[in-house]
């Protein structure tokens, strides 16, 4: 362990509880995957969710990596979850949705806290986890020259170094706006496998990648040398969908934007807006949308496993 990695972990360490088998892993230098939460309380309908989270876990398990799933729990960080655990996110309907500026609330009050990608990175990085797999991250908002709606997601990546796999952002925002934030924020941007930059339920988005990688080991070693020379802050990973679970673009569009449509008209607004939008687009595509999720889910818990034994190796 570093300096700093034992420094951070010492601050930490009234509000934390760590798996003991993560926290072995910790010790030993073993390849982790970090998880979200809020995918199991807020972006999938029960039993899917539990199902989904168990076979993430299972699927970064049988690659070689032990999964961290990360949540806030009686008013402390659990970093590594048991099944009750799983079962209690996946159940309760008084989940917060946990971004970083919620997190002083939540633990202060022991309320069940769903993480998000940002909130899931900072604790990720005070654990010294430097993989992070999730569906989706969040980005630059459709209309957000209007509302200023933008991911806290995007500025956690700019400063935190845990590199972030996923099927592309979400493709309810504005993914043009959200490519270039992530270039003015200095954040690498790779594509696993294509030139073309995927959009969460496609392949597809019409923007080329800025950079693409296909081997694991290329990556750990991109991973290492940003790192190595000091430029903190995150790669975005993109691991397009699997072909045979996509919806195409032009399809989702269609129902992207009838949600949209039923967001104002419901005024729903701040971090209530993308669980609606994901709920009300997979009950329009009869569940396909659903099944796409679960299946860029675990294709990216099955690369970010591949890139954290990678990692580990390289050093």
């Amino acid at each position: 362990m570093t300096w700093n990695l034992l420094f951070n972990l010492s601050m930490a360490l009234p509000f934390l509880n760590i798996n003991p088998e993560v926290q072995q892993a910790i010790a030993e230098n073993k390849p982790l995957v970090a998880l979200e939460s809020t995918i199991i309380s807020h972006g999938m309908p029960y039993p899917q969710n539990v199902k989904t989270a168990n076979e993430v876990e299972e699927v970064i398990r049988e690659n070689g990596a032990i999964p961290a799933t990360i949540a806030l729990i009686e008013g402390k960080i659990c970093i590594g979850l048991n099944n009750e655990q799983l079962e209690k996110l996946a159940t309760s309907l008084d989940v917060w949705k946990v971004s970083l500026r919620d997190m002083p609330y939540v633990l202060s009050k022991k309320i069940l806290g769903a993480t998000t990608v940002a909130a899931t990175m900072r604790i990720a990085s005070t654990a010294g986890i430097r993989i992070f797999a999730t569906g989706g991250i969040g980005g630059v908002h459709r209309g957000a020259e209007n509302s200023m709606d933008i991911s806290a997601d995007l500025t956690e990546m700019g400063h935190t170094s845990v590199a972030v796999v996923s099927a592309g952002v979400k493709s309810i925002l504005d993914i043009g706006r959200t490519l270039e934030y992530l270039e003015t924020l200095g954040i690498p941007v790779v594509t696993i496998g294509q030139n073309e930059f995927p959009s969460f339920y496609s392949s597809k988005s019409g923007f080329q990648s800025p950079l693409r990688l296909d081997d694991p080991k290329e990556i750990a070693a991109m991973l290492h040398a940003k790192w190595d020379i000091g430029l903190e802050g995150s790669v975005l990973i993109a691991n397009p969908v699997p072909i045979a679970f996509e919806v195409s673009q032009e399809t989702i569009e269609v129902h992207i934007l009838h949600a949209l449509a039923e967001a104002n008209r419901l005024e729903i607004h701040g971090k209530e807006v993308t669980p609606f939008l994901l709920k009300t687009i997979a009950h329009h595509t009869s569940g396909e949308s659903l099944e796409a999720n679960i299946a860029l889910v675990k294709n990216n818990a099955i690369a970010g496993a591949k890139i954290a034994l990678a990692f580990v190796q390289n050093k």
